[in-house]
């Protein structure tokens, strides 16, 4: 009797890929296991054949003979197909290993490592570490490997006696008819050994609470809640895991001139009535140094003068923000009775065509009183 095409039996094209030849075997091993098919013997014979046409197409150099050579390529050589139980159960295994816990080769030789934990740090700067960045160096509270036993948590090499239940491997295999299920053994917990003399220093726990100092590197135009993130800069792993990760969150103090707007700043600068009136140079404070601008004659409050890339460095672009100093005019207080006289004499000086925005208002005033009249 001829033998159906392993492609056929896959139901796979001839060019389908690895993670396609996995996949559709991952779907017919489902579909036809024994255990779901109690004495059906027809799903019995399709599980074998599909388990002998992934042996075949699985195999990079198999798949290429068959691929030349069909299934003759396999007559009487070492390459022959083996129909045995176990190897059915071996790819199986290997095919839903995930749905049974972790079944690559490295953790059959060693016990479980886990991952250490994430830490955060708030780091508090002042607006002039965000705007020209810095290194920061800042002590954390963290957990590091005892150093007294290399994180194993045993006194010494001697310390560890081999788990009778999984012979050292931290797993181990539950058979279930054509099914091989591996599970972490549960008289270690995957450790594949016992520790008969724990270390003194840490316990038995292979880590210690310490002070560790960090050195970070912080970008210029940094924001306000940023996160950077310092891989393996966290809490170390258990046995021999690798560490977490730290993550530094920024937090600009309030500062006492400037409000920051993304990559602008804003201010507030009082003037003199004088100056307002008059006009005249005023130094405003920038970030880099004070810079001198010319306030104009006639000038009002909450006029803005807008000040270009005085502002903080944009981190996408690298463009800088601008400055925007908002003028406000000072009133001056605890006047002398000479000072009180100069201005009195000088408003009866002044006419409506000086004050343009007082004589507005009262226009409106009047219009809005003649009609409440009315």
């Amino acid at each position: 009797m001829n033998k159906e095409d392993y492609y056929n039996v896959l139901g796979i094209d001839r060019n389908a890929s690895d993670m396609e030849v996995k996949k559709a075997y991952k779907k017919m091993a489902m579909k036809y296991h024994p255990d779901r098919n109690p004495g059906d013997k027809k799903a019995e014979e399709n599980f074998k054949k599909i388990g002998e046409a992934y042996e075949i197409l699985s195999d990079p150099s198999k798949r290429q003979i068959y691929d030349q050579y069909g299934h003759s390529g396999f007559n009487n050589t070492s390459n022959t197909y083996s129909n045995s139980t176990s190897h059915f159960t071996d790819i199986f295994g290997d095919i839903f290993g995930d749905l049974f816990g972790d079944h690559n080769t490295t953790s059959k030789n060693k016990p479980y490592s886990h991952r250490g934990n994430d830490l955060l740090h708030i780091l508090k700067i002042e607006l002039e570490e965000a705007a020209n960045g810095l290194e920061a160096i800042f002590k954390i509270n963290t957990q590091i490997s005892c150093e007294k036993c290399n994180g194993s948590g045993a006194k010494d090499k001697d310390s560890f006696i081999k788990c009778n239940k999984c012979n050292g491997y931290g797993q181990i295999r539950l058979q279930q008819g054509f099914l091989t299920i591996q599970q972490t053994c549960d008289k270690c917990n995957g450790q594949g050994s016992y520790i008969k003399e724990i270390c003194a220093n840490c316990y038995g726990k292979g880590r210690i609470k310490s002070e560790k100092t960090i050195s970070a590197k912080i970008p210029a135009g940094i924001n306000d809640n940023d996160k950077i993130k310092l891989s393996e800069e966290g809490e170390i792993g258990k046995n021999g895991g690798p560490a977490g990760d730290l993550y530094i969150q920024i937090k600009i103090k309030k500062h006492d001139i400037f409000i920051r707007k993304e990559s602008d700043l804003y201010c507030d600068v009082p003037i003199t009535f004088n100056t307002a009136i008059l006009g005249g140079e005023i130094e405003v404070p920038c970030l880099t140094g004070n810079i001198k601008i010319k306030i104009p004659k006639e000038t009002q409050t909450n006029k803005v003068f807008r000040i270009k890339n005085k502002g903080i460095k944009n981190l996408r672009n690298n463009s800088y923000g601008d400055l925007f100093c908002k003028i406000i005019i000072e009133t001056p207080i605890d006047l002398t009775e000479t000072q009180i006289k100069i201005l009195t004499d000088f408003e009866t000086t002044v006419k409506k065509i000086n004050f343009p925005k007082i004589t507005s208002w009262q226009n409106l005033l009047k219009n809005f009183i003649d009609k409440k009249i009315k």
